[in-house]
């Protein structure tokens, strides 16, 4: 561990850099060095770093999608650009050397000590800030924590993480999925606490990605959706409701309402990786076969979420294609954090086994978005299992979700296997570094 954080604690203009597009920059006259955000810093130190940590999060954003979208047959990346993509990630074993398995591990570390950095910064600050400001502060940092952690331990699983990493000299533990879960809620209710007496405005900017999230109040928001998430990973369908009740959920708003990610092409500023160029050559990311032709007739979301290539099926080492990913419109389009048709789902993922009525009205709620008549099949709560992963197989196409909700109902022997010596691995291994580093 050592080995990788030791590398990602640089705090040059590139991690810290602001969204040129929204927000203006902070003037940093006096250069300070890494000791001096950690003892000292100014309040305009601060900020920067609260601005930086909402930007470094976006890191290797598209590796992270696109890996867990190819290991859960959602798609394929048939560009040839390397073999890797088609054959490792497939087949395994995934090398715990290579970038496969380090360039995300290291990615979302990165914004775990960015976040330790923010809380460090501001409690040793020199600006003398009251608790409500610095309550703000702590309340911000430890959700982009938390939801940094929960997003590495869903590719770890059973390899397990570890949770405190604020001092490289000194690491915590390794923790199984399990135990990693309950330190990451626990740290989501602490900053939701945090949240709840942090005054009525932040003392940073926050970008038009949290537009609505803006303020500690609706910040929480977001906090609870996160927490409602976790609560459905550890199997606690009560928690979830809870936490789903004091979210951002909306059975009757905008599916797509929710923070998201912001890019743009000016400054320090970076792209959505994500958008793939229509029918070009050498961005064949094509949808699993599967995907498409098990899709129930009339739903909308195949043709909203992909387009058939225009020069015809696309074929690569043995994987064929029809449909090229179409999620974003353009390479400044917003990606999202969690939107609300998410929360419509977990929402019905909750209710399954409680409230079987209120889980299909969920469901038909999704449905009906996507262009279909309502649910009319069996209420039983295998049978509404089953549904609420076709629509989140579906809804949720391309967001990270498919081969972790198979995973967490004991269902990834369900993934297509293509080729003779393809294999469905259950998760990415430890970072040979951190072996070595125990």
């Amino acid at each position: 561990m050592k080995n990788i954080l030791n590398k990602i604690l640089v705090f040059g203009a590139g991690m810290l850099m602001v969204f040129s597009c929204e927000l203006d920059p902070i003037e940093n006259p006096n250069a300070p060095t890494f000791e001096s955000f950690l003892d000292g810093a100014t309040e305009a130190d601060v900020r920067l770093l609260a601005v930086g940590l909402e930007a470094v999060m976006r890191n290797d954003l598209s590796f992270h999608f696109q890996t867990v979208s190819i290991i859960g047959r959602e798609y394929n990346d048939l560009t040839q650009v390397d073999p890797r993509y088609t054959g490792e990630i497939l087949k395994g074993p995934l090398d715990n050397n290579g970038f496969l398995t380090t360039r995300a591990y290291a990615a979302w570390y990165k914004v775990v000590q960015s976040a330790n950095l923010v809380e460090v910064a501001v409690e040793n600050s020199a600006a003398g800030f009251d608790d409500a400001t610095k309550n703000g502060y702590f309340g911000y940092a430890k959700t982009l924590k938390a939801y940094a952690l929960m997003m590495v331990a869903n590719r770890q699983w059973t390899n397990g993480i570890r949770i405190d990493v604020s001092d490289p000299e000194n690491l915590g533990p390794n923790l199984d999925y399990q135990a990693a879960l309950t330190e990451i809620q626990a740290l989501l209710t602490e900053a939701n606490t945090e949240l709840s007496s942090a005054g009525d405005e932040f003392d940073f900017a926050i970008s038009s990605g949290f537009a609505g999230f803006d303020t500690p109040a609706t910040f929480a928001e977001f906090n609870r959706a996160v927490a409602a998430r976790v609560a459905i990973y550890q199997n606690n369908m009560s928690a979830a409701r809870t936490a789903l009740n004091a979210s951002f959920l909306n059975l009757t708003g905008d599916l797509d309402a929710g923070p998201a990610h912001i890019f743009g092409l000016t400054g320090n500023d970076i792209s959505n990786s994500l958008f793939y160029i229509a029918d070009q050559s050498g961005q064949e990311y094509m949808a699993h076969d599967s995907w498409v032709t098990d899709a129930e007739a009339g739903d909308t979301r195949v043709a909203e979420k992909t387009i058939v290539f225009a020069s015809g099926a696309v074929t690569f080492d043995g994987l064929t294609g029809t449909n090229q990913v179409q999620l974003y419109s353009s390479n400044v389009d917003p990606v999202p954090i969690m939107r609300n048709e998410e929360l419509v789902l977990l929402w019905a993922e909750a209710n399954i086994g409680s409230d079987n009525a209120e889980a299909v009205a969920a469901l038909d709620i999704v449905r009906t978005a996507a262009g279909l008549p309502a649910y009319s099949g069996a209420t039983t709560d295998a049978a509404l299992q089953d549904e609420l992963l076709t629509q989140r197989r579906y809804s949720l196409f391309g967001e990270g979700h498919r081969w972790i909700d198979l995973r967490r109902y004991n269902r990834l022997s369900e993934l297509p296997v293509d080729r003779t010596g393809d294999n469905i691995l259950d998760a990415f291994p430890t970072p040979v570094t951190e072996l070595q580093g125990n």
